[in-house]
């Protein structure tokens, strides 16, 4: 079958986009759980983040609602079974029973970008803290308002050290890790910040979504966000009730509400006509 396809690309009759589309397809239907490499989590809770170190792609750090975050070398397994199925048990490990652990949920565990020196952990307990991974001790942390939803490190940034981080406050503060200060707070947002992401083509360039279902973007540089993406409106304020009462008692319906009611109905009048 694959074969067919290989020859009819040669002969022109698949288009070049149809041909890649195939073999994606093909590749993802294959892929099915290794039976020779096998991940011994110490994890007592729910995963919550995984990243795969940018500089080797070898060491996978994990974090979980334990509060416990764990790196694992994907590289060489810490033991065989039965011969040939290589484990891989975590190499470190810190949890609620470390001296400087966290207290709840780790929502967030990322990696310095340009070494694994370095790794970085937010949490529900407003906290985010920055690791030694040779020390497994804490070299800074960070306060927040409230539960740290996310945090992010741009992968290109040459001229600065931020963290950008999102909380149950409805602001992103960047912390510095230079300086151990926070730099910058950028307001715009309604609802807490569940999720952040740095630009790959500019280290200015931050982005930011929100539980008030707007999307943000921000150039550190400046003052504001420049670009919203919101079909909602919500950056307006918080979402309206879907039914609001008027002074005149007349329920305002949303559109989506009114198209809801509408196909009860006919699905009603439907049910009743086949009866």
């Amino acid at each position: 079958m694959w074969w067919e396809e290989v020859r009819r690309r040669e002969r022109g009759e698949l288009r070049a986009r149809r041909f890649e589309a195939l073999a994606r397809s093909r590749r993802a239907a294959s892929l099915a759980l290794s039976n020779r490499k096998e991940i011994a989590t110490p994890h007592l809770g729910a995963v919550n983040s995984l990243q795969v170190d940018l500089t080797e792609g070898r060491y996978l750090l994990s974090g979980a609602s334990d509060g416990s975050a764990a790196v694992f070398d994907l590289k060489d397994a810490t033991e065989y079974e039965a011969g040939f199925i290589a484990k891989h048990r975590s190499i470190l490990l810190v949890d609620r029973q470390h001296q400087h652990g966290h207290k709840f949920t780790v929502s967030k565990a990322i990696w310095y970008p340009v070494d694994t020196g370095l790794f970085v952990t937010a949490s529900f307990d407003n906290y985010v803290k920055v690791w030694d991974t040779n020390s497994t001790q804490v070299v800074m942390d960070f306060k927040m308002p409230g539960k740290v939803y996310s945090a992010a490190m741009s992968p290109i940034a040459t001229t600065h050290m931020l963290i950008a981080t999102g909380s149950a406050d409805v602001q992103v503060r960047l912390c510095d890790i230079a300086s151990g200060a926070f730099t910058h707070t950028l307001s715009g947002h309604h609802d807490g910040i569940m999720s952040l992401e740095w630009s790959t083509s500019s280290e200015w360039i931050l982005m930011s979504g929100g539980c008030d279902g707007a999307i943000r973007f921000w150039d550190i540089r400046r003052a504001g966000c420049f670009l919203i993406l919101d079909q909602l409106r919500s950056q307006l304020g918080r979402r309206p009730p879907i039914i609001d009462s008027t002074t005149d008692n007349v329920c305002l319906l949303s559109p989506f509400t009114f198209y809801l009611l509408v196909g009860l109905v006919i699905s009603s009048e439907y049910i009743c006509s086949q009866g």
